[in-house]
């Protein structure tokens, strides 16, 4: 598609949003709730926050929703294709009902403000370990999700926690 200028219009989709997320600074993204690609400052295991998701699969509310700060909020809401995020409007966040509720300009610069301002308000600990080299940084980040997964398994009830001496024990008695 090209516009009055000759230039070629970027038509706003979810690969295109991903595209613009992925190039910012410390952005890791995950799947959740079933059909939500969410975006991350930050890795989750060491206090990261997400700042937009998308719907994958056009079952949810709206195509995109997004954190943008009290100021712009109410902003937002006065345009044609924008509500308050169900669940998130507390926080500031906006769902766009269709792609064509911005320009593509305007999705880049409300998903670096949004990553902007969800980066302000990371605790300092995560802020100091984004900061490391990055193969500190994956050292420590893989430290924690291991040391979070050991606690979800001490976690769950004698009942579910089976290791291979109690699985082997049982197999002995059935003999």
């Amino acid at each position: 598609m090209k516009g009055q200028n000759g230039s070629t219009l970027l038509r706003m989709d979810n690969e295109r949003v991903r595209e613009i997320c992925l190039k910012l600074p410390h952005v890791t993204e995950t799947v959740n709730w079933g059909h939500h690609l969410v975006y991350w400052v930050g890795d989750r295991d060491i206090g990261g926050k997400m700042f937009a998701m998308t719907d994958l699969d056009g079952t949810g509310t709206g195509v995109l929703w997004f954190h943008c700060g009290a100021e712009r909020f109410h902003e937002l809401l006065e345009m044609d294709g924008i509500v308050a995020s169900p669940y998130l409007a507390k926080a500031h966040w906006v769902t766009l009902e269709w792609w064509s509720a911005l320009r593509p300009p305007e999705f880049e610069d409300e998903l670096r403000r949004a990553h902007a301002l969800i980066y302000e308000k990371l605790p300092k600990r995560t802020k100091t370990v984004l900061a490391m080299p990055d193969k500190e940084r994956a050292k420590v980040i893989w430290e924690r999700k291991k040391l979070l997964a050991s606690r979800q398994r001490a976690s769950k009830p004698a009942s579910q926690r089976v290791g291979k001496a109690a699985a082997g024990q049982a197999i002995h008695r059935d003999r």
